[in-house]
């Protein structure tokens, strides 16, 4: 390995320089994230009225409150089982709102990876320092 080859294994990433450019690339994706975040309300939305979700314990429908977090749950893809979609659209809504959660996690940590690729490209150039 040569020098310059070390001397980049050895670059320290600063957090601060880390974090800037972590929102400046959360930025830079705001309208797909907003896109997101409006899709995630228009199913939640959609499994309110046509899910047709239920509190499993008690087996009476759930509240709008209950039913978004049901959705984020789902979104989450943590699923408690606490409240269930009971309809076949509802399931059919479950389903996007699974995938719609692991599409936004791939997007935040793909946008955290490479503010850090930033941030350590920018602490190895001497004028940046």
């Amino acid at each position: 390995m040569d020098n310059a080859a070390k001397g980049a294994a050895r670059t320290r990433i600063q957090p601060r320089r880390a974090v800037a450019e972590f929102g400046r690339v959360l930025w830079y994706l705001r309208a797909i994230l907003a896109m997101l975040l409006i899709l995630f309300l228009i199913l939640s939305v959609a499994m309110y009225y046509v899910g047709g979700a239920v509190d499993a314990a008690t087996r009476t429908p759930s509240s709008l409150g209950h039913t978004f977090y049901f959705c984020a749950v789902t979104a989450l893809t943590i699923g408690y089982g606490d409240v269930v979609p009971t309809t076949t659209p509802g399931l059919i809504i479950a389903v996007l709102l699974g995938l719609l959660g692991v599409l936004i996690t791939g997007v935040v940590t793909g946008s955290a990876v490479y503010a850090i690729q930033q941030a350590a490209h920018l602490t190895g150039r001497p004028e940046a320092r």
